[in-house]
């Protein structure tokens, strides 16, 4: 949620730079491509039936994807890029032009055969993901759009599911997962897990939140982002049941700082944890001002939340933000072993010890979550946090 902002200062500091419509900045990955003498050419019909194919997707398949797409069309209906390099600050072309110049000299007929592979892929993945949706033995809890949430073996396990946006969180992730939370502390369930869909845990807050938020409209946007914040890291902090962390890949700044209330981390040792506060002119969340310094020390967690330094699944460990790492090879199979035998002791026993544990700081975790909250709201309309996030975005663009 601290980088909640990030997208409201892009969009000022773009009207102020060049008087345009704000974009997201995307990184954009190497195209690769797998060829063999063996691989048959597929006609023109071929291309263009898949050029409507596309057109039946229902689900967004990302901006990664959507730019090789976008690229390998280009190289098969125009061949190798042949287009001047858009300027530093033009995000959306930049962004094409490099997918598109980064096909180098693939033929044109090996790019088309490459569109109709990525299309055909993206629509057998989507019937594959319905099929499932209709056919899961699990316990589903139905109505998420961005949580995948299912109850088996006494374990809630709430998923975040925008892998192709590396889970970041949006608005109505961050009300859905409230909402998971609240439905898990009721449930049968004897603990509950969070974790995330694909290579991410969670890339923090989705940067397009407050894509269309106006100049006069910034108090009022500081103020409800505020209060999400506060409801949603309220909801951590009274969840009455073992609540485990299940790190699966990088994390970044809400879901790292979330981290102390939970009561079990695991993570994977491809893991990362970073909190870029300072960087982008704003300051901590989660309750982490008070319960970093306790976890791990103040000279540690300095590092983390006023210098901005990015630890390992290892590092973590070591300063006690991870219980336990696991080589990613393993991950999945040895912590679910580890949940599975958790989630068979007495559920009763499990909550009133945790309730013991956690009373005697509620309310000063509470009282944290507010004061943090309010001046989280004073950093995020300050000048000093735009110019932060015009430096860091100029930075990024030229990566």
């Amino acid at each position: 949620m601290a980088a909640s902002v990030l997208s409201v200062a892009r969009n000022l500091c773009w009207r102020r730079i060049c008087e345009i419509r704000p974009v997201q900045p995307v990184c954009i990955p190497s195209v690769h491509l797998h060829m063999t003498a063996a691989t048959m050419q597929v006609s023109q019909k071929d291309f263009e039936k898949a050029q409507e194919q596309l057109k039946l997707l229902k689900n967004d398949p990302g901006n990664e994807t959507k730019l090789k797409l976008y690229a390998l069309f280009k190289q098969a209906t125009e061949g190798p890029c042949n287009s001047p390099k858009p300027g530093m600050l033009d995000f959306v072309k930049k962004a094409k032009w490099d997918a598109w110049n980064s096909l180098g000299s693939l033929s044109q007929d090996n790019a088309r055969q490459e569109y109709t592979k990525l299309v055909s892929s993206l629509i057998s993945a989507e019937s594959a993901g319905e099929k499932k949706d209709t056919s899961s033995k699990e316990s589903s809890h139905g109505g998420y759009e961005t949580l995948i949430v299912t109850t088996d073996n006494n374990i809630t396990k709430i998923m975040f599911n925008r892998p192709d946006k590396k889970n970041a969180i949006n608005h109505k992730m961050y009300r859905e997962i409230i909402n998971a939370l609240q439905e898990a502390a009721k449930d049968d369930s004897t603990i509950a897990v969070v974790t995330g869909n694909g290579e991410y845990y969670t890339s923090g807050n989705d940067l397009n939140n407050f894509s269309n938020v106006q100049p006069s409209e910034m108090k009022k946007m500081a103020k409800d982002g505020a209060e999400l914040l506060k409801e949603f890291v309220g909801s951590f902090i009274e969840f009455p049941k073992p609540l485990i962390a299940v790190v699966n890949g990088p994390a970044i700044g809400i879901s790292v700082t979330l981290l102390g209330l939970f009561d079990i981390v695991y993570a994977s040792d491809k893991a990362t944890f970073h909190t870029p506060f300072s960087q982008l002119g704003q300051s901590p969340e989660g309750c982490s001002s008070y319960l970093f310094p306790k976890i791990m020390g103040s000279a540690k967690a300095n590092e983390m939340l006023l210098f901005n330094k990015k630890l390992t699944a290892a590092e973590a460990c070591a300063v006690g933000l991870v219980n336990e790492v696991f080589p990613d090879s393993t991950f999945q199979k040895e912590v679910w072993a580890k949940l599975k035998a958790y989630a068979s002791l007495p559920k009763n026993s499990l909550a009133v010890s945790k309730q013991l544990i956690r009373n005697t700081e509620k309310e000063k975790l509470h009282a944290v979550n507010s004061q943090e909250c309010e001046v989280l709201i004073e950093r995020w309309l300050s000048d000093e946090c735009l110019n932060a996030l015009v430096t860091f975005f100029q930075r990024k663009s030229k990566l």
